[in-house]
């Protein structure tokens, strides 16, 4: 009887064991941001880094209410999503993570990453951020504790200091001077947006009237 009860139980890890091991471990870089809209900018920054890092995929995660910036300029999450998903629906290296639009309400880095990491225990995170936001990376909510959850990956731009006081990641980049203020400003003043950002990004904002396109 005890011969047997061994044998089931070294049974029991062997299958345990094995299903570990099935397990695909995937590194996954994520790209947060309010996507107002999303521009060639962020594609480029997303292409460079996962390629250079050699990431499984590079996921573009769209804020509910984000935390740092004017929620009056922001439009409604259901736009910047279809805009994001519309943006990345060519490149199989990218992804969408709705994570922070799905829980909704301020969207704070660290418990989007409590979140992901139990769904997900088997991936490692890289979280890419601009040279410019890791000087405020003090100011993020519990970043102490954020920063032994994910990899910091800073995106080297001209004249700002790779510096921190946390463990980054630096890669370069081509460097393009545009923003989603800007590209709302020139919608704003009817001016084309053609070549800034994806064209069916472009055709969506048209159809939708966004930004003040009438």
């Amino acid at each position: 009887m005890l011969t047997r009860t061994k044998t089931v139980q070294q049974t029991k890890v062997t299958v345990e064991t094995e299903l570990v091991s099935d397990i695909v471990h995937k590194r996954i870089g994520l790209l947060g941001g309010t996507f107002n809209p999303p521009h060639l900018g962020h594609l480029i920054m997303a292409e460079q880094v996962c390629s250079q890092l050699g990431l499984d995929r590079v996921d573009f995660m769209p804020d509910f209410i984000p935390p740092h910036v004017d929620t009056k300029s922001a439009i409604e999450a259901k736009h910047r999503v279809a805009m994001v998903k519309l943006a990345v629906e060519d490149n199989p290296n990218f992804g969408v993570e709705l994570a922070e639009i799905n829980r909704g309400g301020k969207s704070y880095s660290y418990d989007t990453l409590i979140a992901l990491k139990r769904a997900h225990p088997e991936n490692q995170y890289y979280f890419i951020i601009g040279a410019d936001m890791v000087a405020y990376l003090p100011k993020w909510y519990r970043i102490a504790d954020l920063a032994k959850m994910v990899q910091f990956v800073g995106v080297k731009r001209p004249g700002v200091k790779v510096h921190s006081a946390y463990p980054i990641l630096w890669v370069d980049t081509p460097t393009i001077d545009l923003s989603s203020t800007l590209i709302r400003h020139k919608i704003a003043k009817r001016h084309s947006i053609r070549y800034l950002v994806p064209q069916q990004v472009c055709e969506y904002i048209r159809e939708h009237k966004l930004y003040g396109k009438k």
